[in-house]
């Protein structure tokens, strides 16, 4: 397959996608999921597990990613087997750190932070390739390329991050700043385009008390560009541009993630510059100078067909149904939300 038409197909299929999600999300009943009864109450019903559609989309968002990013890094030669373990290795960092992140710049220990996540990813990965590659790559034969790995994590990223705004918007968090009535400029461009969020049990209504209210649809802003980046800079590193790849996506990614602060309206932390803003920043520059003291390392061309081809396989196929299970069941089990529930025969079709 030529990668104009791979392109070509994932743009639309990304375009479908995140229509739906923009769509529908906003709504009181795409919040939930499912619950799971745990245990009878004192008044004879259940006490209910919630688990969210933010918890099924983040999912859904972790599995394109690592799908990406071993589609790339199979075009290059790097075996599906080394590819799922440095995804492994990167998911057991970033995932807890998520939490961890929230919990000391937001000092929330129920909530979950990706710009926190990725800030630690970016630093850690360069390290990371370079243990793997000496404590593990003698003995399975291997050695990644540096830089095409960086630049592959930064476009999976890209793409985890873009459709992962989808989770947000149904759990209505990363909230965008009300639009105003007037005449400025975010009030003319938004007007009649934000979300309008209802349901109390949506973070934009609970902790920003703003349910029905038109809000600035940074989510979408968010997974569109996000997702435009990563399409941008796979194109990039399929042509062996890794490096400008990896900078496109680091770049554009990081950038926004600093400006689009502010227009959000959810609690970031103390201060008028947030701590993920200078996380953003840094995140950045950091970027620059790995490019310099790396460089550009020598990799094999791209071959999108071999990188597809290391999909087709019993498992790899489990492998990412089961990583799809472990985050799902992670950020998916809701410990803010409660719910009471009650069973009933119908006596008429007995």
């Amino acid at each position: 397959m030529s990668a104009a038409l791979f392109l070509l197909i994932a743009t639309f299929l990304l375009a479908v996608y995140l229509w739906w999600g923009f769509r529908f999300l906003p709504a009181e009943r795409w919040q939930i999921f499912a619950t799971v009864p745990e245990r009878k109450n004192e008044l004879g019903g259940w006490q209910g597990i919630n688990f969210t559609w933010y918890g099924l989309l983040t999912a859904n968002a972790y599995l394109v990613a690592v799908a990406v990013l071993l589609v790339l890094l199979g075009s290059v030669g790097v075996p599906p087997l080394t590819t799922a373990i440095l995804a492994v290795a990167m998911l057991c960092c970033c995932v807890p750190a998520s939490r961890l992140v929230a919990r000391i710049v937001e000092k929330k220990a129920h909530t979950f932070t990706v710009g926190g996540a990725v800030f630690v990813g970016i630093i850690i990965t360069p390290l990371l390739i370079s243990l793997l590659n000496r404590l593990v790559g003698p003995q399975l034969g291997f050695q990644i390329p540096v830089m095409a790995a960086y630049a592959a994590i930064a476009i999976a990223y890209a793409f985890g991050e873009g459709l992962g705004r989808l989770a947000c918007i149904s759990f209505g968090c990363c909230y965008g700043r009300p639009v105003e009535p007037g005449t400025g400029l975010l009030s003319r461009l938004f007007r009649g385009r934000g979300f309008i969020f209802f349901g109390s049990t949506k973070k934009v209504v609970y902790a920003g008390e703003m349910e029905g209210v038109e809000v600035i649809p940074v989510q979408a802003l968010t997974a569109v560009l996000y997702t435009a980046c990563g399409l941008l800079a796979m194109l990039l590193f399929l042509a062996s541009h890794h490096a400008a790849a990896f900078l496109l996506a680091t770049t554009v990614t990081q950038g926004w993630r600093s400006f689009s602060e502010t227009m959000r309206a959810d609690y970031r932390g103390a201060g008028r510059i947030s701590a993920y803003q200078v996380m953003g920043v840094i995140g950045v520059l950091y970027a620059f100078a790995m490019v310099w003291l790396l460089g550009g390392d020598a990799s094999a061309p791209a071959q999108l067909t071999t990188g597809l081809k290391t999909l087709w396989s019993p498992a790899l196929i489990l492998f990412l149904q089961g990583i799809w299970c472990v985050i799902f069941y992670y950020t998916g089990r809701s410990t803010v939300t409660g719910a009471t529930l009650s069973f009933h025969i119908h006596h008429d079709r007995i």
